[in-house]
């Protein structure tokens, strides 16, 4: 590749490496090596989440190496850094949960503030768990440098008896286990093989729910987040993602040009039609948040109901992301959506290229295994359903993929929780009857405080074969490996003083996922009555640190339980300073 001439005069990095006021900053580069030639090109963040907690990240650093070849290859000076990760499957559970969504604004922090300290003039991210990608995601756009995210890839599927096996077997094993339909032994055999490879948990869960969306909102190569992490092969996608960052900005092209309503709008299209997590009705608000664009969980569910579901992937189907990558991945869904009308072609992409041109490149078509034709979805509606009502007047969210229609509407009495673990220990005593409706309060962004994830709960359930007889809300979050008729993001949230604040055992919950309806059988008067005997937030064991810093920053729920004003209360651009 040609290497290109950069006006450094309009770039961050000027401020570290030009004129003699900077001989000190010099000399710091040149104590690692760094050539005076490379200290006058553009200078290229390269920030991954690597860490030794799980297999999601392990890759990440050897990746890094292949972006940091394609920076060079652009005529940049790449300079590698890492943050934080919280792993959910690790976290799940117990009080580490707690750590998992503020991580996300943790990561975006300081990635930010790494890239204003060092001046860097662009960004790729490589992320491989949850948090991680929307957080790395939220950094590029907040700060609005020529950005190019990459994803890790996925984790290869354990083989058990013939069949594919994942991380979601094991905590739905948990509840077989304690119902006595598997043995200590099949469940050590079971733990030791589900997961053989690096890479984020393979089912469409929010780490793969993200992967994709990167795509379709145009800040990934198409088809980048594709092949698994084991795949060498993935190095030429990082290669070529540093060789784009410096293609952008030679065009000055910054994350706000690719993140617009438009490309939010097609990001939302990939969760629905693939059943992806519902926690991307939480992370594409907090992204828009960051460019300054009203696109809350409200207008996600817009997109949702009206988004046929034809991507065939656990934990509503049947397959896994090695499966959808070797059907041709993101880009044949995204084809299949075009065919439909339901995607914005016009959107620019990190390739400098349109989405319409990327597609037009694209010869593969539905397999009609794992990707299914628009025309013959696999239902008519998306794989996830916002909801609305007296119970959450600022929204919830449901996932349905993989639940038949009858089942999608559901009435029970309230049994009341006041947290996780007071759930989990019920479900473990089977202390809850068929036909109920479990609420687990307190669980949101500040009652938490960090809205824990119910999948150990969800899968205990899923385990005692009771997935399909109870319903469960929460105004916690879910895991994208829940199934069955899960609730989830309730707002306002308990601590806030919502309707779910007020519920008591008995309370007849009436939860209709076709209509997008979920209410209690109370009127507004003994609502308002409940609510002026209410006691107020339940205390919790988070007087100080960065817990209690997110409990007393984190917004609604509606918004993506964000920490900051967002670019609507910017002063100044961080590109043009």
């Amino acid at each position: 590749m040609t290497q290109h001439r950069f006006d450094k005069s309009r770039l961050p990095s000027r401020h570290v490496t030009e004129g003699p006021a900077r001989a000190p900053h010099r000399s710091y580069f040149y104590a690692m090596g760094i050539s005076e030639e490379e200290i006058h090109q553009p200078w290229v963040g390269v920030a991954t989440c690597w860490n030794e907690a799980a297999p999601c990240n392990i890759a990440l650093n050897r990746q890094a190496q292949a972006v940091k070849m394609g920076v060079k290859k652009g005529g940049g000076t790449p300079r590698e850094f890492t943050t934080i990760t919280v792993t959910d499957g690790i976290a799940m559970g117990h009080e580490g949960m707690r750590s998992s969504l503020a991580s996300r604004d943790a990561i975006a922090d300081t990635v930010e503030l790494t890239m204003r300290g060092h001046c860097y003039d662009a960004l790729v991210g490589l992320a491989g768990c949850d948090k991680s990608l929307p957080g790395m995601m939220m950094a590029m756009v907040r700060l609005n440098v020529p950005s190019v995210f990459i994803y890790g890839g996925s984790i290869l599927p354990g083989k058990l008896d013939g069949r594919d096996v994942v991380v979601q077997d094991v905590f739905e094993a948990v509840g077989q286990h304690q119902a006595g339909r598997l043995s200590d032994a099949e469940l050590a055999v079971l733990e030791r093989v589900a997961c053989p490879s690096a890479g984020a948990c393979g089912g469409q869960y929010t780490a793969n729910t993200m992967a994709c969306v990167s795509e379709a909102m145009g800040l990934a190569l198409l088809n980048s987040s594709g092949m698994p992490a084991p795949y060498e092969s993935r190095d030429q996608y990082g290669d070529a993602s540093g060789q784009a960052v410096m293609e952008l900005i030679e065009r000055n092209i910054r994350a706000r040009d690719i993140v617009t309503r438009k490309s939010l709008e097609n990001a939302a299209r990939i969760v629905a039609c693939t059943g992806g997590s519902t926690n991307a009705g939480l992370h594409l608000p907090a992204i828009a948040h960051e460019a300054g664009i009203d696109f809350d969980l409200f207008d996600v569910c817009d997109i949702f109901r009206d988004t046929p579901y034809f991507v065939n992937l656990r934990p509503g189907g049947e397959y896994v992301a090695k499966d959808l990558h070797e059907a041709g991945g993101v880009p044949v869904v995204l084809k299949e959506l075009r065919k439909a009308g339901l995607i914005h072609e016009d959107c620019i992409t990190v390739s400098g290229r349109s989405l319409g041109e990327e597609l037009d490149q694209i010869t593969r078509k539905a397999d009609g295994r794992v990707i299914h034709p628009v025309e013959t979805p696999i239902s008519a509606t998306g794989g996830v359903v916002g909801l609305k009502g007296n119970l959450a007047p600022e929204g919830a969210i449901v996932k349905v993929a993989g639940i038949a229609p009858e089942a999608q509407v559901f009435t029970g009495p309230a049994r009341v929780f006041e947290s996780e673990e007071e759930a989990f220990a019920a479900v473990q005593r089977r202390d809850y009857k068929e036909g109920e409706v479990i609420v687990i309060r307190n669980e949101g962004p500040s009652g938490g405080p960090g809205m824990r994830e119910m999948l150990a709960t969800t899968a205990a359930l899923s385990g005692q074969g009771m997935g399909k007889k109870i319903a469960l809300i929460t105004d916690g979050r879910f895991s994208g490996a829940t199934r069955g008729f899960c609730v989830g993001h309730v707002g306002p949230e308990a601590a806030h003083g919502g309707p779910i604040a007020l519920l008591r055992n008995g309370d007849m919950i009436t939860i209709d996922a076709i209509r997008g309806e979920i209410s209690v059988a109370l009127s507004q008067d003994e609502l308002a009555a409940r609510k002026a005997d209410w006691p107020g937030p339940r205390p919790t064991n988070y007087g100080s640190g960065a817990l209690w810093k997110y409990a007393r920053l984190a917004g609604p729920t509606r918004f993506g339980a964000v920490t900051h004003p967002g670019a609507k209360a910017e002063t100044h651009v961080y590109m043009d300073q």
